[in-house]
């Protein structure tokens, strides 16, 4: 009987070591989403967006469906290509976050006048609305990509205000840090520190919360080689290391890479190898299978 467990806890290792790091990808102004291998750089699924779609984040649930978010709404869909549901934005409304929840609900934020949270369940309805003010009417430059805590609150990056707001679930502001530049995305280091990406300034920096200060900043000047772009989004690795949406839109220099990996000093130890058949990359997502 030992034998037996001891068998079975092996064949469990080895299933779990034998998975591999997988990136969902998309970007504004390429016209798919894409599951690539990390190691090798190689498309492994590809989904063709609509005419007038843009791709603005990307995140996967457990069955292996792929939420993403266009400019008029947010889709949830099939590997073979076959949409779950379709949630449209409102008049006036354009949406650049889409997430799955811990819950296994969905997260959709939509900048508008007001702008919205909403949560949907698995068949794309609304369970929860959160409605909040940006201060601005111009609702392209109001936020990007917001994120939900363990807390229940929301952190908004907001671009024309160059900060992070943590909002509660009424929509009430708790409190707002100031970055550099303007914020695209906002994830949660394994500290609890907000790690935001910077976008046309070309940097990322680490917030302490609780400090109300900006403790780390990563800008080209902190790498081994390369240099950074715009930074769009970033993953956040358990051993402290961030891969970075390094998009080259707006820029003349094509030759950096658009995703890549630094560790904790900064200094660069993975890139994505060269694929003509990958266009800008703004929305990454990492998993393994």
């Amino acid at each position: 009987m030992k034998k037996k467990v001891v068998y079975l806890a092996i064949l469990v290792i080895c299933c779990a070591c034998s998975k591999q790091e997988k990136l969902l990808i998309g970007g504004a102004g390429w016209q798919q989403i894409a599951i690539i291998d990390k190691k090798s750089g190689e498309i492994e699924w590809k989904h063709s967006l609509e005419p007038g779609e843009e791709c603005n984040d990307v995140d996967m649930n457990r069955d292996g469906e792929i939420l993403y978010a266009y400019k008029q709404g947010a889709k949830l869909v099939r590997r073979d290509g076959e949409v779950v549901w379709d949630y449209k934005a409102g008049e006036n409304e354009e949406a650049y976050t889409a997430s799955v929840l811990g819950t296994g609900n969905y997260m959709i934020a939509l900048c508008g006048v007001p702008a919205r949270i909403v949560e949907l369940d698995g068949k794309g309805e609304i369970v929860k609305e959160i409605r909040f003010n940006t201060a601005t009417l111009d609702i392209s430059r109001q936020f990007r990509r917001i994120r939900k805590t363990p807390q229940d609150t929301y952190l908004v990056p907001f671009m024309h205000k160059r900060k992070i707001s943590e909002i509660n679930a009424e929509g009430r502001f708790l409190k707002s840090i100031l970055c550099t530049g303007s914020p695209n995305s906002v994830e949660l280091g394994e500290n609890g520190n907000w790690i935001v990406s910077c976008g046309d300034t070309r940097l990322f920096q680490e917030i302490d919360p609780e400090a109300k200060r900006i403790v780390k900043t990563i800008e080209t000047a902190s790498l081994n080689w390369g240099a950074l772009l715009y930074v769009s989004e970033l993953v956040c690795y358990k051993n402290g290391n961030t891969l970075i949406a390094n998009s080259r839109m707006g820029s003349n220099d094509k030759s950096q890479p658009m995703l890549f990996e630094v560790d904790s000093t900064g200094h660069i130890v993975w890139r994505l190898p060269f694929n003509p058949s990958i266009d800008d990359i703004t929305t990454v997502h990492s998993f393994y299978e």
